[in-house]
This record gives C-alpha cells, sequence and structure tokens, in this order.
C-alpha cells in the first residue's frame, strides 16, 4: 500500500493509552490488589480497583484517542463514529448474538472433554442464593431456570448496558489504532491491535483477572494465554469494523462478551485449569472464537471494506428521425 504509517502519531498513541491504563493498575497494585482493593461505599461490593478498573483503564484507549487528536492538531473528522445503521444493521446483530453463542459453544466443548467438572446441582449458584436470600425456594428446577434467565438476559441486554465502558475501548482500539495500521494491511492491522491489547491487559492479568494465580505456568502463561485471545478477539471486532465501516458493532460485541464470559463459572465444579476454560479466554473455552477468527482471517474477503455499489447512469433513449 502507498499510505505510510503515521508512526508519529501511533506513538503517541499507545503512550497514552499504556500510560494511563497502567498507571491506575499500579495504583489497584498498591492499594492491595483486585482482592484486597478498599471498598469506597459501604455494604456494596464498589472498590477502588472496580471504580479504576472500570472508569480509568477501560477508557485509557479512547482518552489516548481524545489527547492524540488534541496534542496533533489531527481534527475531529472521525467517520468510524457515524452508525450507519440501515447499511449495516447484520453486523451489529453479529456483534450483539454471536460472542455470547460462541462463549456458550465453548463452554459445551469444555465441558464435553471434561466431563468431570460440569456440576448439574449449581453448587456455586445454590451457595450464593442461600447466602444472600435464605428464604427463596431452591427445590425442583428453580436453579436451572435461574441460569436460562440469567443466560437471556446476557444475550439481550449485556450488550446494551455494558456499551458504555467498552466504548472507551473501543473508540481507542478500532476507531483510532486500527485505521492508522491499515498501511501495513488489514491482517497485520488486526493481529498488531490483537498483540497490543493483549499486551495492555498484562498488569491487571498479572494482579489475578480472568486467571486468578494458581494455574500451571503461572504467572508468565497467563497474560500469553491473554494475548492469545486478544488477537482472535481482535480479529472478530476487526471485522465488524471494517464491514460495517464503523466502531458501534464492535462496542456491542465488546459488551456482549464482557456480560456473558463468566456464565460458565456456573456450571463448572472443582478447579479446571482457566488456561483451558471454562470461560473464553481460555484455549478451549475460546475455540468458537476461534474457529470464527479463521475462518475470517484467512477468507479472501473477510477483512476487505466492501465496495460501494457502482451507480449506473441512464443512457437517454434516442429515436430515429426519418424524414420523406
Amino acid at each position: 500500500m502507498n499510505e505510510q504509517l503515521d508512526t508519529k502519531r501511533i506513538y503517541l498513541y499507545l503512550l497514552f493509552a499504556f500510560g494511563i491504563a497502567w498507571a491506575a493498575a499500579l495504583v489497584i497494585f498498591l492499594t492491595g490488589g483486585l482482592q484486597q482493593s478498599p471498598v469506597l461505599i459501604a455494604g456494596t461490593p464498589v472498590t477502588l480497583a472496580f471504580i479504576l478498573l472500570s472508569a480509568v483503564v477501560m477508557w485509557s484507549p479512547g482518552l489516548a484517542h481524545i489527547l492524540t487528536r488534541i496534542i496533533t492538531r489531527e481534527g475531529w473528522q472521525i467517520k468510524q463514529l457515524k452508525p450507519r445503521f440501515k447499511q449495516t444493521w447484520p453486523y451489529w446483530l453479529a456483534g450483539w448474538f454471536l460472542p455470547g453463542i460462541l462463549t456458550l459453544a465453548g463452554l459445551a466443548v469444555f465441558l464435553l472433554i471434561f466431563p468431570a467438572y460440569f456440576d448439574p446441582s449449581f453448587s456455586t449458584l445454590r451457595t450464593l442464593i442461600e447466602t444472600n436470600a435464605p428464604d427463596m425456594d431452591l427445590t425442583g428446577n428453580t436453579l436451572w431456570l435461574i441460569v436460562a434467565v440469567q443466560t437471556i438476559q446476557a444475550m439481550l441486554l449485556a450488550p446494551l448496558i455494558n456499551s458504555f465502558a467498552t466504548f472507551g475501548e473501543e473508540f481507542g482500539w478500532r476507531a483510532y489504532l486500527q485505521p492508522k495500521l491499515m498501511p501495513l494491511g488489514e491482517r497485520r492491522a488486526v493481529l498488531l491491535v490483537g498483540v497490543i491489547w493483549g499486551v495492555w491487559h498484562w498488569p491487571i492479568i498479572l494482579m489475578g483477572y480472568n486467571y486468578g494465580f494458581d494455574y500451571p505456568g503461572a504467572p508468565i502463561l497467563g497474560p500469553l494465554a491473554m494475548v492469545w485471545f486478544t488477537i482472535i478477539f481482535s480479529i472478530f471486532l476487526g471485522w465488524l469494523t471494517i464491514k460495517s465501516g464503523n466502531v458501534w458493532p464492535a462496542v456491542i460485541g465488546h459488551a456482549a462478551i464482557n456480560g456473558i464470559a463468566g456464565l460458565g463459572g456456573l456450571f463448572v465444579q472443582g478447579e479446571p485449569n482457566p488456561l483451558l476454560g471454562p470461560l473464553p479466554v481460555g484455549i478451549i473455552g475460546g475455540i468458537g472464537f476461534t474457529l470464527v477468527a479463521l475462518l475470517i482471517f484467512f477468507s479472501p474477503t473477510g477483512l476487505t471494506k466492501p465496495q460501494p455499489p457502482q451507480k449506473t447512469k441512464k443512457r437517454a433513449s434516442t429515436k430515429a428521425v426519418t424524414t420523406n
């Protein structure tokens, strides 16, 4: 491609994205980490770590986008913010529902391979309910019904509820960094965004986010597993962004997986290896995302921008004039 990389803005953007996020992560670490973070509102689970993660860390890519434009005087013509819903609604639906479907598919594969971890009695959920709502009747199929309702709610509502938080990331990664890397080619761009995105997570992964501490190869393999997941998820979200021409399907897709990723924890007992599953950040738990990412990545047109329909000009018809 003839277009040159805008390295100055890319480096400045990354400095802000990593600097803000990692500074907030350092504060979390110094104040007790994710597990021992001080509670800010008594009687609630609202901790300092929760506030910093949701309001600072997750928004750091978006803040980096804004700061980079201000400092470099880039201007505010951000075409990725135009929804274009009428033309691109299939990608909105894909972002809304596919993450949930693929998460459930990965959970099913994990439990088929490791059936000993399946917990049909939902003991984790039962303990939680008995602690917080001891008067609730849990006889019969009540727990199955609760899980079914939670799954439906996660599929239908989480993409909307979580979008405010995930917009902060997608406004940075997909609306700024990915377009800036496009001179490398679509495939290289989405791969590089995935690697950068994964490394950006490392401080909180090292504090036990997603994988905990007690897994084989800790603490090295957890951050590497996260990079693998962000690569395959970056391909999916990059595909949504490229094909739709806007960032909103990626915002929804990111919100969707954030809302349903933890559902697998209700179905398991014991201590499965989190590097494998049941959550989608595990190699087996994320198998659905991997297959979709490979299909997109190796498809000849998987990551190419759709061409606008060609307008055909109607030729004015002429009638032959005859004279006697």
